[in-house]
């Protein structure tokens, strides 16, 4: 059960002081919200050490607890019972292990992607994590499990990790980097985190396998109408030998782009781009470059924006099952070569509107074991209707909860389900 609200302590701020330093701690402001719920208090710990002490002084005054990395997808899911701190990761950055020869780097978690990439570019490395969060943070990456196009061919981030280092609603400090570690049921610690929103831990650090940077890239394009005809083509694509880095869609309105990322040695490319081009026929084009909507979310602030997620051969029935519910085109991209892909709705689209959207959407993707998260949404859109739809496992995972954070202060509502 999550506790009630700790009345006003004048000991909390002081402490945090003391902990983190001065200048690092101090009364939350107006932009200290996550999705739009206000907190108390700010803290930015700038060790592990420093971390483990204010999760210890958070269990102390029954304090509920929410991690942020730069803040791009605090209002997404679902919003917290309450805040009392927010836990700034910012100042938990950095490469800290980096091994060519073993191809593994650990990143702090309030350490930007892009400063990782950067990093890791001196040596011809790269993580295969191209989130389109442009601000991401390595932190923010797990707790919101972000993927971009690059998920097609090394996976998820969540299937590139080699362990992490959190701590625990308690202030106890767990390293599960360089083994498995497992709950009671079988499941993956570490992979468990992706998605959690911070509901099950603090992150201070994460290990991911690390690649060679490509010699060559090209991106191969061309123009489509329909979502049926995606579906044919990604077909054909798939197929054959291209063996694609990443196959994605857009389809904003009524006739849209498909366009297939191929990488490594430059002859090697060059004879693929070739053959992508005799697959997908019509108009293909190649390029050095890729679409300008390449890696990037099809909703703005303030739109409702949706993930789906389903099997690859069943993504065109449910793109017009979407059309067919909304009465109009719904702007959709994402990765067809995986089957998840991100659409928009207007942000005044009326509350019994979209939940009359959602069941229709859900119905479809339920009998083909998919799924349909409302992302983000302004604040009485999202109080309106079902965030997650139907959950499955939903008692392993408050069982989860449980075990994690016992007392239901870490980031409480804001996992899987509102748990």
């Amino acid at each position: 059960m999550v506790p009630s609200r700790t009345p006003a302590n004048d000991t909390v701020l002081p402490e945090l002081i003391a902990i983190c330093g001065p200048g690092f701690a101090r009364p939350a402001g107006p932009g200290d919200t996550v999705a739009d719920v206000p907190a108390r208090w700010v803290a930015a710990p700038g060790s592990v050490s420093a971390v483990t002490e204010t999760m210890r002084l958070a269990a102390r005054h029954r304090l509920a607890v929410v991690p942020r990395g730069a803040g791009s997808k605090l209002d997404w899911g679902s919003p917290p019972t309450r805040v009392d701190l927010v836990l700034d990761t910012g100042r938990l950055a950095g490469i800290r292990h980096h091994s060519t020869d073993g191809l593994v780097a650990e990143a702090g978690a309030g350490t930007p992607l892009r400063a990782a990439q950067s990093v890791l570019a001196r040596a011809g490395q790269r993580l295969a994590l191209d989130p389109a969060s442009v601000d991401a943070t390595v932190g923010g990456v797990i707790a919101a499990d972000e993927a971009g196009p690059l998920r097609h061919r090394y996976g998820a981030p969540r299937e590139q990790l080699v362990g992490v280092s959190y701590v625990g609603a308690d202030g106890t400090l767990t390293s599960t980097t360089g083994r498995v570690a497992r709950t009671s049921t079988g499941q993956d610690v570490a992979r468990l985190l992706f998605g959690s929103n911070g509901a099950l831990g603090v992150l201070v650090s994460a290990t991911f396998r690390v690649h060679p940077v490509p010699a060559a890239r090209c991106w191969v394009s061309r123009s489509v109408w329909t979502p049926l005809e995606v579906h044919d083509l990604v077909g054909e694509a798939l197929a054959g030998q291209l063996a694609p880095a990443a196959v994605e869609v857009d389809l904003p309105g009524s006739s849209g782009t498909l366009s297939i990322l191929l990488e490594g040695r430059p002859a090697r490319v060059d004879a693929r781009a070739q053959q992508a081009a005799a697959v997908l026929r019509g108009d293909a084009w190649i390029s050095a470059a890729p679409p300008p909507w390449w890696g990037r979310y099809p909703f703005a602030p303030g739109e409702v924006a949706l993930k789906l997620a389903v099997p690859i051969s069943d993504l065109h029935a449910v793109v017009y099952a979407l059309r067919d519910a909304a009465g109009t085109t719904v702007p959709v991209r994402g990765s067809a070569g995986v089957g998840v892909v991100y659409a928009a709705l207007p942000g005044h689209t009326p509350p019994e509107r979209l939940a009359a959207v959602l069941e229709a959407v859900r119905g479809v993707l339920m009998a083909r074991g998919g799924s349909c998260v409302v992302l983000s949404a302004p604040p009485a859109l999202r109080a309106a209707v079902d965030v997650w739809g139907d959950v499955g496992g939903l008692a392993l995972l408050r069982q989860l909860k449980r075990r994690f954070d016992p007392e239901g202060r870490l980031a409480p509502g804001r996992f899987i389900g509102g748990l």
